[in-house]
């Protein structure tokens, strides 16, 4: 009889979290990045980030002053149990102060949609036990320009960094890595993009390791007749960049390498998500007088269809 109860007990936290899985329910995902974000075959998730950047730590002598809001809309849709298709657009507004001629501080602008970038994300391989589960899932994508990347002011052309747009055809791909219990989720992502030339400009090519812990602060036990879950999120993002080309030339205050730690809060309910979460550097080591960041806000929703 107690052989029988545990293995019971078993089956019924494997069904449980293959349950979560396969359903199309809202669950708990990183917040810094969209490849590991769960949808189910015939389900369509949207995701909705609003996020301010503030990068003022400016090691020149032009006291520059980075301001960035924008709204991030992703799609994401299941074509099938293994296959998801994903779509994701911003709309960015940036502002930059810094000291002109004769020490006159000036603005520069723009605002606008953003480059649109699309992937597919495939499961290669599924591992289910009872009360856990494991996905590892290589996608590839293409950045594509939409966003406009010719912008000028009463002083110009402005720099290609402060474009809405990049103008170029950008490739990327990686794998992402999901595991996932009653209690947990941990996912990771390893991703490469190669940037490719516009405009006479070409952005550094860019590496990047993400991870992301959320455990469930409430309620500690499962049980009937909960309307949602919180949980606690800390990711992790390690980026590279390369330095960035004008006409063939790098430029030496460009590129470098980036981690931040970003605590955050989800709350869980069957078909919606509210979520935030603050990006802080840990460490920054950036080529020449490249402009540093002070944190990054994302708060935002998804609802499940």
């Amino acid at each position: 009889m107690t052989h029988y109860r545990r293995k019971t007990a078993s089956g019924h936290r494997l069904l449980a979290v293959a349950t979560m899985v396969a359903s199309g329910l809202a669950q708990a995902a990183p917040q810094t990045f969209n490849t590991a974000l769960p949808v189910a075959e015939g389900n369509v998730v949207l995701r909705e980030q609003f996020l301010y950047r503030k990068a003022d730590d400016d090691p020149s002598l032009a006291h520059r002053d980075l301001r960035v809001n924008g709204a991030i809309t992703v799609l994401g849709y299941g074509l099938s149990s293994d296959l998801a298709l994903f779509g994701a657009l911003p709309y960015l507004d940036k502002e930059l102060d810094l000291d002109g001629p004769g020490g006159r501080r000036i603005e520069r602008s723009s605002r606008g949609l953003g480059d649109t970038r699309l992937f597919a994300r495939y499961t290669a391989f599924k591992g289910d036990a009872p009360g856990r589960t494991f996905r590892i899932a290589p996608f590839l994508g293409m950045e594509t320009p939409t966003g406009d990347d010719d912008e000028r002011d009463r002083f110009g052309r402005l720099p290609q960094p402060l474009q809405s747009g990049s103008g170029s055809w950008d490739p990327f791909g990686g794998v992402a890595l999901t595991y996932q219990t009653l209690a947990y989720q941990l996912d990771a992502q390893f991703a490469y993009q190669a940037n490719t030339e516009a405009n006479g400009f070409e952005f550094g090519d860019e590496a990047r390791l993400d991870g992301s812990f959320q455990y469930r602060l409430w309620p500690r036990k499962l049980s009937g007749g909960v309307p949602g879950f919180l949980y606690g999120v800390l990711e992790a993002n390690l980026l590279h960049r390369g330095k960035n080309e004008i006409n063939g030339v790098q430029d030496a205050s460009s590129g470098g390498t980036q981690l931040f730690l970003s605590p955050g809060l989800q709350y869980v309910t069957r078909r919606w998500i509210i979520e935030g979460i603050v990006q802080l550097p840990a460490a920054q080591d950036l080529n020449g007088t490249a402009l540093e960041d002070d944190f990054i806000t994302r708060i935002g929703f998804r609802i499940n269809f």
